[in-house]
């Protein structure tokens, strides 16, 4: 776990997990509080980590839910799953919170529908292209079980870059 309490890829247990697709998240299960409750502890983890994605498994829950902001706008996504991709795809430099300073290139659709559900388990279905679409493209990874590095060329450390 990193300082930030982000699970972490070198770590036995923690891989586990950030490996395992994960359960769907059931409504009936949690109370409106403890909902909104999980979405700030996610949102506070993943701002203090400076990150645009979080999704539970992250911080060790074995649930199907994320969060992710891109600008100003912030997403908590249930039980999301991409319905649609675009032919068309580009490739961009990822990272990950799970994976500390490790960097590459990964191609992905430049446009997806992604549908899910909100935090009160109303249908959503959201149409986003360049960085959301890539950071939804990227937690729906996670909770999938994969990570950026099985997809990603050209690895390499933060160091490296950065000389």
């Amino acid at each position: 776990m990193t300082k930030n309490g982000i699970w972490v890829i070198n770590d036995k247990k923690e891989a586990k997990l950030l490996r395992k697709k994960v359960a769907d998240f059931d409504f009936k299960k949690y109370s409106k509080k403890e909902i909104t409750d999980l979405i700030k502890k996610m949102r506070g983890a993943m701002k203090k980590a400076e990150g645009i994605g979080l999704s539970a498994n992250q911080i060790g829950l074995d649930l199907k839910v994320f969060v992710a902001q891109v600008g100003d706008k912030f997403y908590a996504v249930f039980n999301p799953k991409i319905a649609k991709s675009s032919e068309e795809s580009a490739e961009m430099e990822e990272g990950c919170l799970s994976v500390p300073e490790v960097f590459g290139a990964v191609v992905r659709p430049s446009k997806i529908i992604l549908e899910g559900l909100d935090k009160n388990g109303k249908k959503i279905k959201i149409k986003t292209w360049g960085m959301l679409a890539r950071a939804f493209q990227h937690e729906c990874d996670h909770l999938n079980g994969m990570l950026f590095i099985d997809k990603a060329t050209d690895l390499r450390k933060y160091k490296e870059i950065t000389g």
